[in-house]
C-alpha cells in the first residue's frame, strides 16, 4: 500500500507505529505531510479569501490558484453549492483531472433552491459531477420538510441523465430517524463531528467511527461516505473539546490512517481557513483549513 511503502525511512517508519498521543508537535506535522503527500482521499473545497463570502465576485484565476495547491494531495473535492461562482468550480476542477462531489444547497428559498437543483442536473449531464449532493444539513437546521427535501432529491434523480449517484448530507443520526429520506438515497452522505458534540481529541476517533458505523448500519448496504470531519486549530473550547494546533494535526492523522486502514471513502474539512464563517460558527469557524488563509500549509 503506498502510505505503508512511503515509510521505508526508518523516522517514518517509527512515526507510523508509534502512540500518536507521544508524538511531539514536530513529528506530527511530518507525519500530516507525509499522508497529504501520497494523496489523501477527498477535501471539502473552500474558495474564499480573507474578508470574501459567499455571493463575491471570484475568479476562475482565485478558483484555479487554489485548485493547483491542493491538486498534488487530494484525489476528490467536495462544493456545496451550484449558485454564482460555485458553478464553475467542479468543471474547472474536472479540467485538472479531479473528481467531484458536487452539492445544490437548499434552504428556506424555493426559488433559489430550484435555480440550485437544475444547474446540478445540468452539471451531471454534462458530465462534471462524480457523485451529487441534494442539500446539506437542511433537516439539521429544519429549512425543509423531509417531504419538501425527498421531492427535491426525487426529482434531481429523474433529470440526470448520467449514472451519478444522488445523496443527501446530513448528520449521522439523521439518517436512522428518517428511513424514507435514507432509502430515497444512492449514496449516504454522512457528517461526522467529534468536535462540535463536545468529545476530548483522546476520544474522538473512537467517536467518529461510531458515528460512522450509525450511518453505515441503517444505509441498508449502500455506499456510505464521511462527507465533512475535521478539528479546528484555533479558537474556543466545546465543552471537552479543545481547538490547539496539536489537536488539529492529531485529528488529522488519526482520520486519515482510519480512512486509509479501512478505506473509508473520507472528505476532510477543509481545504483552507476561512474568515467569514465566524459569523455563524464563532471564532473557531475561520481555523478548520489544512492551509491557512494566506495559502500555507499548517503542516509546514
Amino acid at each position: 500500500k503506498e502510505i505503508i511503502m512511503s515509510y521505508r525511512e526508518d523516522k517514518l517508519m517509527s512515526l507510523a507505529g508509534a502512540d500518536i498521543n507521544q508524538l511531539t508537535e514536530s513529528e506530527l506535522k511530518t507525519y500530516c505531510k507525509e499522508l497529504l503527500k501520497n494523496k489523501i482521499h477527498g477535501i471539502c473545497f473552500s474558495v474564499y479569501d480573507e474578508n470574501q463570502k459567499p455571493g463575491d465576485d471570484i475568479s476562475d484565476e482565485q478558483i484555479l490558484k487554489k485548485l493547483e495547491i491542493i491538486k498534488p494531495h487530494v484525489k476528490w473535492i467536495r462544493t456545496f453549492s451550484c449558485s454564482d461562482e460555485n458553478m464553475r468550480i467542479p468543471i474547472l476542477a474536472k479540467e485538472l483531472g479531479f473528481k467531484t462531489l458536487v452539492g445544490a444547497w437548499l434552504g428556506k428559498d424555493l426559488d433559489k433552491n430550484q435555480i440550485e437543483v437544475d444547474k446540478l442536473i445540468e452539471l451531471c449531464n454534462d458530465s462534471y459531477i462524480d457523485v451529487a449532493a441534494v442539500g446539506n444539513e437542511v433537516m439539521y437546521r429544519k429549512d425543509l420538510s423531509e417531504e419538501k427535501l425527498i421531492e427535491y432529491i426525487k426529482y434531481v434523480k429523474s433529470k440526470i441523465k448520467t449514472k451519478v449517484p444522488v445523496g443527501y448530507v446530513d448528520a449521522y443520526y439523521e439518517f436512522s430517524s428518517r428511513p424514507s429520506m435514507t432509502d430515497t438515497c444512492d449514496v449516504i452522505l454522512t457528517n461526522c463531528y467529534p468536535y462540535w458534540e463536545g468529545c476530548n481529541i483522546d476520544y474522538s476517533l473512537i467517536y467518529m467511527k461510531q458515528m460512522f458505523y450509525h450511518a453505515r448500519d441503517v444505509a441498508n448496504g449502500k455506499r456510505v461516505i464521511i462527507t465533512e470531519t475535521g478539528w479546528p486549530s484555533k479558537g474556543s473550547s466545546l465543552r471537552g473539546a479543545d481547538p490547539s494546533n496539536k489537536n488539529f494535526l492529531k485529528y488529522f492523522v488519526n482520520a486519515q490512517k482510519w480512512s486509509y486502514e479501512e478505506e473509508i471513502e473520507m472528505f476532510y474539512f477543509s481545504s483552507f481557513d476561512e474568515s467569514w464563517k465566524i459569523n455563524s460558527e464563532g471564532d473557531v469557524g475561520a481555523f478548520w483549513g489544512i492551509w491557512d488563509s494566506d495559502t500555507k500549509s499548517k503542516f509546514s
